[in-house]
């Protein structure tokens, strides 16, 4: 354990580094390294050999074994299987302004950066989701997702923009 972190009413496995983190009302596995600056918040099991890194924000969700979530990621109601990657930037959008709903992420996915998982939302085994993308539908076994739009680019759009201001 290193110093500035806040562990409240948690289990932590051996050999777990937990640096500069605030764990509250959760379990942590064996051999995980947290942190710096993560947060766990109540109702988290985090299992073995898992990586949660810097600024990842985990709240009321299960992590399996051997688990990569390295930075700049939240997930809220989720169930996260074993041996995934979750990208930077990664958000499980759990609320609908009503209620809230769980995400899960299947054993060997692969989730790229700057993605929006909607929940209610399943991404199956071992699948991936393209970097960008917002996720609405089920993503089935094996299969890739791609939920961005396509890129426009407006030539001379600024220009014009700047002399209708005038």
């Amino acid at each position: 354990l290193y110093p500035n972190s806040r562990i409240v009413d948690s289990k932590v496995g051996r050999y777990t580094q937990i640096q500069s983190s605030v764990i509250l009302n959760s379990e942590i596995g064996e051999e995980t390294t947290v942190g710096p600056f993560a947060y766990i918040r109540p109702g988290s099991i985090i299992g073995n050999r898992v990586r949660i890194g810097d600024f990842v924000e985990i709240k009321n969700s299960c992590i399996g074994d051997e688990t990569k979530i390295s930075h700049l990621t939240y997930v809220g109601d989720g169930i996260v299987g074993r041996d995934v990657n979750l990208g930077c930037g990664v958000i499980f959008v759990n609320y609908d302004g009503e209620k809230k709903s769980t995400t899960i992420v299947e054993d060997h996915a692969f989730v790229g950066c700057n993605t929006n998982l909607i929940a209610p939302v399943k991404v199956g085994y071992n699948a991936f989701v393209a970097a960008g993308s917002t996720v609405t539908e089920d993503v089935p076994e094996g299969a890739l997702a791609i939920g961005r739009s396509r890129q426009i680019n407006k030539e001379g759009w600024v220009e014009k923009r700047k002399k209708e201001r005038r």
